[in-house]
């Protein structure tokens, strides 16, 4: 028989060890550990409710579900919450961890009172900065003993193009091994290199289709990313492709059409309330290819608006019943995910994770089960996290190779010249071609020209070692303050670090505060620096409480809040007012970017590169 301190893995011989135990367990041959008796438990499945039951327990999986006092067996101890409703742990089928920026273990200390008991981990975040260590990371919090379930997936986008290198490489052998690894691999993190997928001359085609076999081969799930693809052909395309999912639909529409190609649809929250009140105005009637997602969601704005119950009642409010919104973020992804035999319901064999909600109707969260034991009373998490010392593959990630100096950011020009055209990008680029703009030259060097909103932006290689920096102008995406730069570790998705400036000289102290830190955040005003905040570990998340990353945080912002940011006010206003975090997403190289800036490379010597394409660009010309 298994003891419950063996249930982690997930390897196949112990799970049916499980298994043989539990099913014995049912028929009250063997002792139970718990039986939870509650008011009344939504059964999922038929989306019906179903009053005064019993949940019996053995180690961490459910035995046994039924009318209170129907169990034929012994118990070793009982708990009783007759005024509680119970729903299933809350699962997310697609969520970057790191974008809370804790580890998962203190992740699962955030998240649990909130109700999310399962993630589905999109790990090309973590891939990009060590690919070969992604399991290990992963698996490491879960074996250390936290309740929080981590499916990973690992990183289809490692590297994100054809056309960036570093932190790892991933193809058809390391996926399939990932998927014989452990049965908690549920498949392929997001496809986002849909250029490299149809197009057989794109540099990672191979990669990518060999990941999409070993995975079909594993019978594992490919999960997608298809942003910007809104006309029929492309959406039939990206389906016929194997691609399962998407998460990137901003309209009613979008959403339609590609729900109607087939695609599982994960919904995320900022555009959660519209396409949802257009399906309901759609009279949409079965939504079991429909979840609730978070994406990403720092730890900050987890501990204001809450985990995947904040997307349960964003959901309730719009308009969606009650039941329908739980099993958006229940059944359906697990379904999905093909994981149902372990999460997803409150049934025989899977997780005992049950959250007792004390109101329905607004997702009100009491208690929190997880593993066969209540971890959470209200929002207070209940279990000690475990201690992890994580290793120096997973924390010295920051690998310039020297301290930078102001010469590593500046922009050459041609002799002789008074000005010089430059190739101009601006945060969330999506047109064909760069912008082009003429900027002046002092003493051999091209200018910023503030007058404009025009900064300069850099991207530094941060594994090589050999301290490489492509730089360049960008619109409406710095500081005018002088001698100002903000530094950044979390550029997605290639990871490298990006810094914008006002000078050259801030630049390079910002840069080399950050390594210094081993990632995070470091902002110089001034040619000072007055704000830092750790991401020590993979330079993406840092090993400690929510609300301690959360006061350091608050130091950055409010330094932040004195400097004078340039943004476009005709381009996404509301995601720049003023502090620009956002810029973690502008280095995206996924579709339906063009036009971006990487690390220098063979490919990209400056590190302007056409991601559609594999064109290459000077900076200045």
């Amino acid at each position: 028989m298994t003891s419950p301190a063996e249930d982690i893995a997930l390897d196949a011989k112990t799970e049916i060890a499980i298994r043989q135990d539990l099913t014995l367990v049912a028929l009250g041959k063997r002792p139970a550990d718990v039986a939870l008796r509650v008011g009344r438990l939504l059964d999922v499945s038929t989306r019906t409710w179903r009053e005064d039951q019993e949940i019996v327990i053995k180690g961490r999986r459910i035995a046994y579900v039924g009318n209170a006092g129907s169990y034929p067996g012994e118990v070793g101890r009982r708990v009783h919450e007759p005024d509680l409703a119970a729903v299933p742990g809350l699962g997310e089928v697609h969520k970057h961890i790191e974008s809370s920026h804790l580890t998962p273990e203190w992740e699962a200390a955030l998240v649990l009172p909130r109700g999310n008991t399962w993630t589905c981990e999109a790990s090309h975040e973590f891939s990009n900065v060590n690919g070969g260590k992604t399991l290990e990371f992963w698996l490491k919090a879960r074996a250390a003993g936290s309740p929080l379930k981590i499916f990973p997936l690992p990183g289809s986008a490692v590297p994100p193009t054809g056309y960036e290198h570093g932190g790892g490489w991933l193809g058809y052998d390391e996926q399939r091994d990932f998927l014989r690894e452990s049965l908690m691999v549920a498949g392929l993190d997001e496809v986002m290199d849909w250029p490299a997928v149809w197009n057989p001359q794109n540099p990672s085609y191979d990669r990518l289709w060999g990941m999409i076999r070993a995975t079909f081969e594993q019978r594992g799930v490919v999960e997608g990313h298809a942003a910007g693809i809104r006309d029929i052909p492309t959406i039939n395309a990206f389906a016929a492709a194997g691609l399962a999912s998407d998460h990137e639909a901003w309209t009613v529409e979008e959403f339609w059409e590609k729900l109607s190609r087939g695609l599982f649809m994960e919904l995320r929250p900022h555009s959660l309330p519209e396409v949802i009140a257009g399906l309901l105005e759609k009279g949409l009637a079965d939504w079991s290819q429909i979840a609730l997602t978070t994406d990403d969601r720092s730890a900050s704005d987890t501990l204001e608006l809450g985990a995947t119950d904040h997307n349960v009642r964003l959901a309730i409010k719009a308009g969606l019943a009650p039941e329908i919104a739980i099993q958006c973020v229940t059944i359906n992804p697990a379904r999905h995910m093909r994981l149902t035999p372990w999460v997803g319901s409150i049934a025989p064999g899977r997780y005992a994770d049950i959250v007792l909600l004390s109101n329905v109707a607004e997702f009100e969260i009491a208690k929190v089960w997880a593993d066969g034991a209540q971890v959470s009373d209200g929002k207070t998490y209940l279990p000690a996290v475990p201690r992890i010392d994580w290793p120096e593959w997973a924390t010295k990630t920051i690998n310039i190779g020297r301290r930078l100096e102001a010469s590593d950011f500046a922009i050459a020009a041609e002799p002789g010249r008074a000005t010089m055209q430059a190739a101009v990008l601006r945060p969330f680029h999506w047109t064909d071609d760069f912008l082009t703009f003429d900027l002046p030259v002092k003493d051999g060097l091209v200018q910023r020209d503030e007058s404009r909103n025009i900064t300069k932006f850099s991207i530094v290689d941060r594994f090589s070692g050999t301290g490489a920096v492509s730089k360049m102008f960008w619109l409406g995406c710095g500081p005018r303050t002088p001698d100002t730069a903000l530094a950044c570790s979390m550029a997605h998705d290639k990871h490298n670090i990006w810094c914008v400036g006002s000078s050259d000289e801030a630049m390079a102290t910002a840069v080399n505060a950050l390594a210094e830190n081993d990632g995070g955040w470091a902002l110089v005003r001034g040619g000072e620096v007055v704000a830092r905040v750790r991401y020590e570990v993979a330079g993406l998340m840092s090993c400690r409480p929510a609300e301690a990353l959360h006061e350091e945080m608050q130091h950055l912002y409010a330094e932040g809040a004195k400097v004078d940011w340039m943004y476009e006010p005709t381009f996404q206003p509301r995601w720049f007012p003023g502090f620009p975090e956002r810029l973690a997403f502008a280095t995206l190289t996924c579709a339906p970017w063009r036009w971006v800036l990487v690390a220098p490379s063979d490919y990209a010597p400056q590190g302007l590169v056409n991601v559609q394409t594999g064109q290459t660009h000077p900076v200045v010309f």
